[in-house]
């Protein structure tokens, strides 16, 4: 059903992963290289980005922009909508870059001009405070038309040092605790406020999304962590007047009986729980301590049982694209990887569960930051595998789409 292709053995440039993937709009596989890449800016490029209208500060459980450091646009917006999030990469290898030529934003490769760039225009909410006093910037950030909103800033996976070894939430924590006292909790009423502002803006946003790293608790699994989502999507929901707002959760692999009480209790309308890897014996070594609480089988479980709860098209789950060829226990080879990742994505589809995948970035303050991610190519055939999976089994991804998270290449595919 996924026909697989050959690789070459060297890998393909931009130019010519375009030239073979005809099928493949090049906004989307520019997008993929850039983050596999990384993107600086040229002084001409900054010139341009104008505090009173672009996004140049943001907060979020994996990165903070503009809080001390010198202000640059959070991401990018190519010309036909497509969204690339394009925060600083200090250890960026090879990087594309932005520069103002001839009166345009223009995105280069090696002095190439490629393609024009707009920077993402602020909310009406990101320079006002809460009643609290906390910048309402601070508190949710657009992701393109979604209200992103973390209300943990901590994963105590990494308690006992196995959090997944890809990300860099730990580090982060630590790092934005000592130089700009960030909270571990955010209050339900300033989310409760700043949504309130948000939504006053017209045609500005579409929906609402929750995430925080996984909160395991000394008794029942994830029991904490529900209840600070229930917190929150309740002081969330008093700004609407009917029974479900549109909202997604992206949270821990919750039990029927929790996922039960989050659908009773408040007006979620979507549920994403990232199993981050898509095959078991490498999800044990990426992810260690998912591995042991609650493991590999019992994610996918849990993933399944929420379709009975919340509905085909309303459940999906994400992956860390590219990760599963990491050295030395990963895929030897990027059409192993490719072959097994789109084998169990399928699994998951035939029950009604979707996968979307964000483009692995190794970063810095993660286990992984040394590493080397797989070639354009790869990641092009991975959008090109899933999108294809879904629609043969007619699963929507409204809930994901370009408009609503931006970050997933293989949903970018679902407009077309």
């Amino acid at each position: 059903m996924h026909a697989l292709s050959e690789s070459s053995l060297r890998p393909l440039s931009y130019r010519e992963v375009v030239a073979k993937y005809p099928e493949v709009p090049h906004f989307i596989i520019l997008k993929i290289d850039v983050q596999r890449r990384g993107v600086t800016y040229t002084e001409a490029a900054l010139t341009q980005a104008d505090p009173a209208r672009h996004m140049l500060q943001a907060r979020s459980i994996f990165h903070s922009i503009g809080e001390k450091e010198s202000l640059v646009p959070i991401s990018l917006l190519l010309r036909d909508g497509t969204s690339i999030l394009s925060g600083p990469r200090p250890n960026a290898i090879d990087p594309y870059v932005v520069d103002f030529i001839d009166g345009r934003l223009v995105l280069t490769d090696h002095g190439e001009v490629l393609e024009e760039v707009e920077y993402w225009l602020k909310p009406d909410f990101h320079d006002r405070f809460t009643s609290s006093g906390k910048p309402m910037w601070q508190v949710a950030t657009p992701r393109p038309q979604r209200i992103d909103i973390n209300p943990y800033a901590y994963c105590h996976y990494w308690d006992d040092g196995k959090g997944c070894k890809y990300c860099n939430i730990a580090a982060h924590y630590n790092k934005e605790r000592r130089l700009n006292n960030k909270p571990l909790r955010l209050d339900p009423r300033d989310a409760y406020e700043t949504v309130r502002e948000a939504i006053r803006q017209p045609g500005r946003f579409l929906t609402v999304g929750l995430t925080c790293g996984s909160i395991l608790g000394e008794g029942e699994l994830f029991a904490e962590e529900v209840d600070i989502y229930i917190e929150t999507l309740q002081a969330i929901g008093e700004n609407f007047t009917t029974r479900r707002f549109p909202s997604q959760l992206v949270a821990s692999a919750f039990s029927l009986e929790q996922l039960q009480r989050i659908h009773e209790q408040t007006g979620l309308l979507t549920y994403t729980s990232d199993i981050e890897v898509l095959d078991e014996e490498k999800f044990n070594w990426i992810c260690p301590g998912k591995a042991v609480r609650p493991g590999y089988r019992e994610w996918k479980r849990r993933l399944v049982d929420a379709v009975g709860i919340f509905g085909r098209g309303y459940v999906n789950t994400g992956i860390v694209g590219g990760v599963e060829t990491a050295r030395p226990h990963g895929f030897a080879t990027e059409e192993d990887g490719l072959r097994a990742t789109l084998e169990e994505a399928e699994d998951l589809a035939s029950k009604g569960v979707s996968t979307v995948y964000c483009v692995w970035v190794p970063i810095t303050g993660s286990v992984f930051h040394k590493q080397q991610a797989p070639s354009l190519e790869y990641f092009v055939r991975l959008a090109k595998g899933l999108d294809s999976i879904r629609r043969y089994y007619g699963l929507l991804v409204d809930m994901d789409n370009y408009r609503i998270c931006g970050n997933h290449p293989d949903t970018d595919l679902s407009r077309i």
